[in-house]
């Protein structure tokens, strides 16, 4: 170790407390070999700090090669392990990973730092520079019954636009359709709507973020009572953008795509591989601490211009978070896109852990 940092032209060789003992032998070693002229000064000098604990997080090799060789995780590069792969694959960025040792310091002492501040340096990167996009990713079709009444034809597609990025206009323009039948999130939804919901239930009127104002006139449903279908009028003279727009007041907007141009994609929910902040607390074996929700995989409808998304391209899918094309399943024939992370650490919101 010391004659390798030595002929690597290392200034300081940075390790973890347990090795300052060794540091007077680091020390004698290229002493020693300089003298002898075999080592070229100024030698590297040996600094020793705490361990950076991560919560939700086991960084031991030997645990995490049992994690790939018990087929818990796809592999190394699987993107719920902490390795340079995996969170590569996962869609983190190298300056939110700069920025979370930047918050965290250095200290002569072990430390556990919270999960969320690395989140929150992740949300801090993207949220300047990711393109937002629209998507669906627990999907309920929305019918307007009056579009052929208000647009003269049934397959009527009235073209719609928004900000590829809200402030930064050099970002450009994503365009994409809106039809007589869209997608919506289920939970956008509710026959009977509780206190303070805002979104559509029979009666209520919405917003279609940058499109029309609809009203709903009620749903379709199964042979079990599952809704299957919302069905919504469409308020003329209300498109975002237009005069008059803004005539008819709403207290909620939703998000949607057209399923006349939707793109059908795998979407892979990733979220924290450890349900416990400290994985093996008291001695237990870190696998009781497994999260079983680590991964679902959801069938998602995104905007049209996502069809051209490159591997490791990351988007904002709006109200959702912020999400990957994956760099190595992702294609134009196949989209597969990887959540990086939530808008907001739902985790705190939510107690969980």
């Amino acid at each position: 170790h010391p004659i390798e940092d030595a002929l690597e032209r290392i200034t300081h060789s940075i390790c973890t407390l347990e090795f300052e003992d060794q540091r007077p032998f680091y020390d004698w070693l290229l002493g020693h070999l300089a003298d002898l002229g075999l080592l070229a000064r100024p030698l590297p000098k040996q600094y020793e700090f705490g361990r950076l604990n991560l919560s939700y997080v086991i960084t031991s090799k030997r645990k995490l090669r049992a994690l790939v060789e018990e087929k818990v995780v796809e592999g190394w590069d699987d993107p719920r392990m902490p390795t340079v792969f995996g969170m590569r694959r996962r869609g983190y960025t190298a300056a939110s990973i700069r920025a979370m040792a930047d918050a965290s310091g250095a200290s002569k002492t072990n430390i556990w730092l919270d999960y969320s501040v690395l989140e929150g340096c992740l949300r801090a990167d993207l949220e300047g520079e990711a393109p937002r996009a629209m998507a669906v990713l627990d999907p309920l079709p929305l019918a307007l019954v009056n579009w052929a009444a208000v647009f003269g034809s049934a397959e009527h597609v009235e073209p719609c636009q928004a900000p590829a990025h809200p402030q930064r206009p050099e970002l450009g323009t994503r365009r994409f359709g809106l039809g007589a039948e869209l997608w919506i999130e289920r939970d956008d939804f509710a026959e009977t709507p509780p206190k303070g919901f805002f979104r559509l239930f029979p009666g209520n009127r919405v917003r279609l973020k940058y499109g029309f104002v609809v009203e709903c006139i009620g749903c379709e449903k199964d042979a079990s009572g599952r809704v299957t279908r919302v069905l919504a009028a469409v308020v003329p003279d209300t498109k975002s953008g237009t005069p008059g727009a803004d005539a008819v007041k709403v207290k909620g907007t939703i998000t949607w795509v057209g399923r006349h141009d939707a793109l059908p994609a795998r979407v892979n929910l990733y979220d924290r591989l450890f349900k416990e902040a400290q994985p093996e607390a008291g001695g237990r074996d870190f696998r009781e601490a497994l999260n079983p929700a680590s991964l679902v995989v959801v069938q998602g409808w995104l905007e049209p211009g996502l069809a051209t998304a490159a591997r490791e391209q990351r988007f904002q899918f709006e109200r959702h978070g912020y999400f990957v094309a994956d760099r190595v399943l992702h294609s134009a024939e196949a989209p597969v896109f990887n959540r990086i992370t939530t808008l907001k650490d739902s985790w705190a919101h939510s107690g969980a852990g």
